[in-house]
This record gives structure tokens, sequence and C-alpha cells, in this order.
């Protein structure tokens, strides 16, 4: 190892721009950039989907033996710009393809995850080798990518045919999402041509299951979550998912490092997507988005508040909350705009609000990535009621953009939204804390009468947003220090 500097494998299920669902993928898009602008020799590994329009170049194949059944694995490599010292330079992205596990639509919810994923991380060890390339760091990423931690540990350092090309590589695993573990029947270790020995209770055996996720707390260096409120909850009854004891038997290896976002993707004075480019300097132009958006969603021009919501459809979101209280919500001279995807009970739910209420509440089904700038930028406040949240994009984001988040005070939401009303010299939003639609409403009023009544106190909150600094800089070097302790392990 260079003298400071690191060799990094990062490793992720999707990865922005070339596969997502949500925010795992913008991470995976984002850190692993920011760590090579540090200085830092880093690779990234996803698997070759179906929807990847990248070919890439053809690098080298080779076969995984699953269980009885050999399979082709073939890696090629595209490139991800970053910049290092001023220097447009290329992230080298590696892509696992198989037609057999990951040439069809869709990237999860398949009867044979299990399968797939197993390949996809005897693919990434099998890989190594083979480009050339030994890291100091193999940095996986939620449930998808444990069993690497497990395989290193328990069978490819083990393997003295390799000549100890696998030995003093260190692991850093992430969770992003304690809630999606990848639990599957035991049946499913022989695809990693190891034996049951590993299905024990202080191993990767969890209530009956073979548990993607465990494997990776287990057999892991050092562990991080995308906060430091979450991996203090993660370790409680309440938000640890069955797994809080597996957590604080290793809190001593356990780090919360918050999240960033992309400030060169999400920036209102240089954003393609909206009408008119704001900052500090001119921010009241950003009423000019408001009016914008107010005419693409079919609402009244108004100078009324604008609450806008980006969201999954989903009910760790806490979007109950919001349909309890929509009546009440709406009562109020207001307008409300929300762009989501999922479960098909929250799309009804939520169209059927926009049918009943067409002057007050509009409502986007899918996912937009220019109507979701177009929300962040004209909406006056952000709504995030969250019954849990590990870290959350979307205040980061709606801050970038100087839109106000109303949030509830959990994970990385308590975190990073501090409370206008408890503090209002330093306070960036509205939060509150039990999970409860009251409590909400409550939190939504509060913001709306600084809104009305307090026009110089909103004046200073948008600003307040607009210079805030939550980019990735900060968290990478954050990951820098983790992955050196990681590696001091080994020795």
């Amino acid at each position: 190892m260079d003298s400071g500097r690191l060799k990094i494998l990062f490793v992720s299920a999707e990865m922005s721009p070339f596969a997502k669902t949500g925010g795992l993928a913008d991470v995976a898009g984002s850190l692993p950039a920011a760590l090579a602008g540090r200085g830092h020799d880093v690779r990234a590994v996803m698997p070759k989907y179906r929807q990847i329009k990248e070919k890439g170049k053809y690098i080298t194949e080779f076969p995984i033996d699953m269980n009885g059944q050999v399979e082709s694995c073939e890696i090629s490599k595209t490139g991800l710009p970053y910049k290092l010292r001023g220097e447009t330079k290329e992230l080298p992205v590696y892509f696992a393809g198989s037609r057999k596990y990951f040439d069809r639509d869709g990237i999860y919810g398949h009867y044979d995850d299990a399968e797939r994923f197993l390949f996809f991380c005897r693919a990434i060890l099998d890989m190594l080798p083979r480009i050339g390339f030994k890291p100091d760091i193999i940095h996986c990423n939620d449930w998808h990518t444990g069993p690497v931690c497990l395989l290193l540990k328990e069978k490819y350092s083990a393997d003295d045919s390799k000549g100890g090309f696998y030995s003093r590589i260190s692991t850093v695993y992430t969770i992003h999402n304690l809630e999606y573990q990848g639990n599957f029947p035991k049946e499913v270790i022989p695809l990693m041509d190891m034996g049951f020995d590993i299905f024990t209770s202080e191993k990767a055996e969890f209530y009956g299951m073979f548990s993607f996720m465990k494997a990776g707390l287990v057999y892991s260096d050092l562990i991080s979550t995308v906060s430091g409120v979450y991996a203090e909850e993660i370790q409680t009854p309440q938000y640890g998912e069955k797994l809080e004891g597996v957590l604080s038997n290793r809190r001593d290896d356990l780090y919360g490092i918050l999240n960033g976002v992309n400030y060169e993707e999400f920036n209102p004075e240089t954003d393609k997507a909206i009408v008119r480019n704001y900052g500090v300097s001119n921010f009241r132009d950003k009423k000019e988005n408001k009016a914008a958006l107010q005419k693409e969603m079919g609402l009244p021009l108004a100078d009324v508040p604008v609450i806008g919501l980006v969201s999954r459809l989903s009910g760790q979101k806490g979007l109950n909350l919001i349909l309890e209280k929509i009546g009440d919500i709406l009562r109020q001279d207001i307008q409300f705009v929300m762009l989501g995807a999922g479960e098909d009970y929250y799309r009804e739910q939520f169209n059927n609000a926009a049918l009943r209420y067409p002057d007050k509440f509009a409502v986007s089904i899918g996912f937009n990535a220019d109507l979701a700038c177009k929300i962040y930028a004209g909406s006056d406040m952000f709504l995030m009621p969250s019954r849990f949240e590990p870290c959350g994009l979307g205040q980061l984001i709606s801050l970038r953009y100087g839109t106000i988040p109303i949030v509830r005070a959990t994970g990385g939401l308590a975190e990073t939204i501090r409370d206008y009303t408890s503090d209002n010299t330093r306070g960036n939003g509205f939060s509150f804390r039990d999970f409860s639609s009251d409590a909400m409403l409550d939190a939504v009023e509060r913001g709306l009468k600084v809104y009305r009544e307090m026009p110089g106190e909103w004046d200073k909150l948008i600003v307040r947003a607009l210079k805030a600094d939550f980019s990735w800089e900060r968290s990478a070097e954050k990951y820098e220090c983790l992955y050196m302790k990681a590696i001091k392990l080994q020795k």
C-alpha cells in the first residue's frame, strides 16, 4: 500500500447512473468518486442488468460452479467521471454479467434472488486476481453483498492455491436499511461451495434462515451505517429488526457516517430541469419555480405555501400519517405536490385525494428525476414523516434547494434537521418526535405559521438551508479513516 493511498473496491447491487431503485444507487454513484477525488485507487463493481445501456469493454470471462451447475461470468468495464485536483478522470466500474441471472427485466424481486446475488458475490472475489487488483478494502453495501465478507473469511482467505492473494484484505460492511435482510432457506448455502457449518446462530443462521445481512454483520471487519443516530437506534428492539443483539455485540465495530449529496448533480444554480436558477444571492427567484411547478401539476397559480413530497410509496415513509390528516392539511390555504412510486395501496389513496382536492393536491405516480428537481426547487416546504429513516436524502436535497424540511426526528432526519421552534438561531426545519398524525400536523402548522407571519425569519431559513454543506467530501474523509482502522485490524 502506498503511503496514504488506499486500494478500494466498492461493491453494490445498484449504482447511479447505471441502474437505480433508490438511495443505495446514489451513494454508490457518489462516494467512490469522492474517495477517488481524494487520491485513492478506487474501483466499483455491480451486476450487468439488462437495463444498463453501457456495453462496457470486455475484460475477461470465467466459470463459477453453482452447486454442480457451471455458469459463466463475463466481466466488462466502463468509467465514472470524477475530479482529481481539477482534472477530470474516470473511475473504473466493472460489470459482472450473466445471461442466466441478470439478463432479465427488473433488478430485484425474482424467485431466484438468493442464487443471483450469491453468484454476484462469488464473481466479485473470483474477478480480482483476473483483473490484477488486490484491494486493501472491500466495501460491501446492503444485504446483496453480505456473503462477500463470509466467503472472504471462511473460504477464499483459507485457500492457499491462490498464493495468499486473498490474505490481508479488509472488509467494511454498510447497512443502508436494516429492514431488507436477504433471508433465504439454508438450502442456498451449497451455492457458495460451502458446508452447513456456517449455519449456526453465531454465524449466518437467522431464525432458521440463511441471512445475507447477518453474514455481513458477523464477518466484516468493521460495520457502518448511514447516520450516527441510526447506528444507535438499530441496537434497540424498536429499530433492530431482530438483529439488535448481533449489532450490540459488535457495538465497538459499528460506526455511523452520514450520507452526502452530490452537489454537482443537485445544484439550483445550474440545474437545467428548473425554469429559473438561483442561489444565496438571488434566492427570491425561487418563486418562479413555484409558479412553473403549479402550472405543470395543474394547480391554480396562487401565492400560497406549497408543500412537496418525493418518496417511495411504502409504510416506512410515514405516509399513513399524511392520509390521516390530509383533510386537515388541505383545509388550510396551501397546495401539496407529490411524486412517488411503490405500493398500490398508497398510489390509490393519494390518487383519490387528488380527485377530492383538485385545486390543492397534485400527485404524479412513477419516478421522474426532472420532476423531482422541480418539486425540490418549486416547493416551500418538504415533508418527510418517516417511521424510520436510516439517513434520508430527500431532506438533504431539499436543503440544497432552499426548501425547508418538515420531518420526524428519527435516524438521519434527527441528525440533519434542527427544529426551528426549539432553536430559532440554528434551526433549519421543523421536526416532531412522536410517530403520530397529530404530532406531524403540529409540525406542519408550526412551519406554516412562520412562513405566513414571519417572512423575515423564513428568508433566514432559506439562506441557512442554501448555505448548508452536506456534500460527500466530509463523508468521504470519515470513510477514509474507517478504512484505515479496518486495515490495522489485519496487522
